[in-house]
């Protein structure tokens, strides 16, 4: 039986920056597989490499060494052009400070990413108000965002990267800025995505939440992955909720 394609497959990924002379290293030798439909956490203190790690996968930055698949793609193998349609296609991205467009209203900054793979004027519109009705902002349209609170510009963000139906949600500290209610319900909502249309989730996060919630808990410090845990039997000491 041939063996089924992974997700997201990492395969010795170094990333080295150059920085007032200096060469950091941030990431090391990282290899990780991961299943389509899994839900996955990733810990670490901050300048462990999480962001990092998220930015190669997410075909924003590339690695200095090493690979990275997406459903068998090879992202240092395609132009720029069709890594921005596969990152546009497939990846959902929730970013920790936003990223919003200040001048959009909420609607618009969710209908955005459907612009590019043409979807129409009025489908957009419709799907971008559903949407974040979903994330509790039904009401909340047509504010800008600095209009709005930080949880709920987190939440238009959440909105955002549900827009085009993607295959893979990358999500750095997605209830940091949220409320214990409105950071359960997204939560919820994130597993529901994994449960109902097997999206695959990989979350960075110190919500003991969402990591209650994952399938595996990958550890990593200083640019390595120290551990690899399914998420039954994991025993989380303090440290390892520290930022």
């Amino acid at each position: 039986m041939e063996e089924a394609v992974a997700a997201v497959k990492v395969v010795d990924v170094h990333k080295v920056y150059h920085l007032k002379g200096e060469e950091v290293h941030a990431l090391q030798g990282i290899n990780l597989e991961i299943p389509h439909g899994e839900y996955l956490s990733v810990m670490g203190p901050s300048g462990s490499g999480k962001t990092t790690l998220f930015n190669m996968i997410g075909g924003i930055d590339r690695p200095t060494k090493g690979d990275i698949f997406i459903d068998g793609v090879d992202l240092s193998k395609i132009p720029s052009k069709a890594m921005a349609w596969l990152r546009c296609q497939k990846i959902g991205y929730i970013f920790q400070t936003f990223n919003l467009i200040p001048v959009l209203t909420a609607r618009e900054n969710v209908a955005l990413p459907m612009t590019f793979l043409g979807v129409p004027k009025a489908e957009r519109q419709q799907r971008a108000a559903e949407l974040l009705t979903l994330v509790g902002l039904g009401d909340r349209l047509d504010h800008r965002p600095t209009e709005l609170s930080g949880g709920q510009q987190q939440r238009v963000a959440i909105a955002r990267s549900l827009a085009n139906n993607p295959a893979i949600i990358l999500a750095d500290e997605p209830t940091g800025n949220l409320d214990l209610n409105t950071g359960f319900a997204i939560v919820q909502l994130l597993y529901r995505l994994k449960a109902e249309r097997g999206t695959t989730i990989i979350c960075a996060t110190h919500d003991l939440k969402m990591i209650d919630i994952s399938d595996r808990v990958v550890f990593l410090r200083d640019g390595t992955v120290e551990n690899i845990e399914k998420r039954r039997g994991l025993v989380l000491s303090a440290e390892e909720f520290e930022t």
